[in-house]
């Protein structure tokens, strides 16, 4: 797709990596990693599979493109400075970025709230 910009035609993809530098989204290219992984494992695997089978997928494709990953990874929730148990996020990639998968048609808000959550749980 191709917009116009001042006359000069421009395409999408460039106006796209203009609209954020790096200094905006320093995580852009972890993300780009990340994403790039997922789509290749749905584009072989197809839709409609559990949740468990996507998950053992994508490791295996974050270890072919050697994308530093922790799986299962387990944080502690607290409340009021007391630990009141534990949960465990699907990915923490790179240290920096949480990777939460859903097998499922749409997304609930739920599921933005459970992200936050994990966010501020792990600061």
């Amino acid at each position: 797709m191709v917009e116009k910009n001042g006359g000069k035609m421009k395409p999408q993809s460039a106006q796209r990596n203009t609209l954020c530098s790096p200094k905006e989204f320093p995580l852009k290219d972890i993300t780009g990693r990340i994403i790039s992984c997922a789509i290749e494992v749905h584009s072989k695997l197809g839709p409609g599979l559990l949740e468990n089978i996507y998950e053992e997928a994508l490791a295996h494709e974050f270890t072919l493109r050697c994308v530093l990953y922790e799986r299962q990874k387990e944080i502690k929730l607290r409340y009021k400075g007391k630990n009141i148990g534990k949960h465990r996020i699907d990915y923490l990639v790179e240290n920096k970025v949480i990777v939460e998968l859903k097998a499922v048609e749409a997304i609930n808000r739920i599921y933005q709230a459970q992200l936050l959550t994990y966010l501020k749980a792990m600061n």
